[in-house]
């Protein structure tokens, strides 16, 4: 008899944890508070799986959590030691792809992507840094891209079109020449209805978009992941809303 349309039951690495209809593998982990390693995966956002961190697998076949619809009996084999070995690996490279200097940037200690380094044991970028030539728009009065940064997760796109009701960014190329680009005709930030209370202003999991005038203002040791583990599902249960953001008198 097919489930189709129907919750049931499936089991990540030897427990079982039930889902609803129309949940994904990543769905019902979060909500079991079951950490599968992602960094494009938001909860309210369009599945993408463009950073391939979430990779499970099902039947002894690969799928990304994130985009694979859970099935009543699925068995889904997450934290092993050959699928963390991917993983850290896909870390390193978008690490060495960018320019990250962790120790002189401002979104230290809140980076997932520093964050998910750490939980899965990486020290070193093993692989040669690429060090691209990549712009940054400080185009606009409040907010500023560094491309440098950026690793094409899709978040800010997603968050721009699907939240805001707005279609602020995109991503051009393929490959080695993918990159995120603004969708106005100068190709600058400026020229865009972007504001400062849009969630794409604030969902970056790294250091690509910032407010202006606000750097550093938590101190090292304060930080998300200064007090908080990237594996604490809970965080990923807040609601998609336009954050609220007033600037000082």
């Amino acid at each position: 008899m097919s489930t189709a349309g129907k919750g049931g039951t499936i089991t990540i690495d030897g427990r079982g944890i039930p889902f609803e209809a129309g949940q994904t593998v990543m769905d019902a982990a979060l909500a079991a508070g079951i950490y599968i390693p992602h960094l494009c995966h938001r909860p309210g956002l369009t599945p993408h799986g463009s950073c391939r961190l979430c990779t499970v697998e099902v039947g002894g076949r690969n799928a990304a959590a994130c985009t694979l619809p859970a099935s009543d009996g699925m068995r889904v084999d997450s934290d092993t030691v050959a699928l963390n070995a991917v993983r850290k690996t896909i870390t390193q490279m978008l690490f060495v792809e960018g320019n990250h200097l962790c120790p002189g940037c401002e979104k230290s200690g809140d980076c997932t992507l520093q964050a998910v380094a750490y939980h899965l044991g990486m020290l070193d970028g093993h692989f040669p840094q690429f060090y691209p030539r990549r712009e940054v728009d400080a185009s606009h009065p409040d907010i500023v891209l560094d491309r440098d940064r950026c690793i094409l997760c899709e978040l800010c796109v997603r968050a721009s079109r699907e939240i805001d009701g707005k279609n602020v960014f995109a991503i051009s190329g393929r490959g080695i020449h993918a990159s995120l680009i603004v969708n106005a005709p100068s190709g600058r930030l400026v020229d865009t209805d972007i504001e400062v209370t849009d969630l794409a202003a604030h969902i970056c999991p790294v250091g690509a978009i910032l407010l202006k005038g606000h750097g550093f203002e938590v101190p090292i040791g304060q930080r998300t992941f200064d007090i908080h583990r990237v594996s604490e599902t809970d965080r990923e249960r807040l609601p998609l809303v336009r954050p609220d953001h007033v600037d000082d008198e």
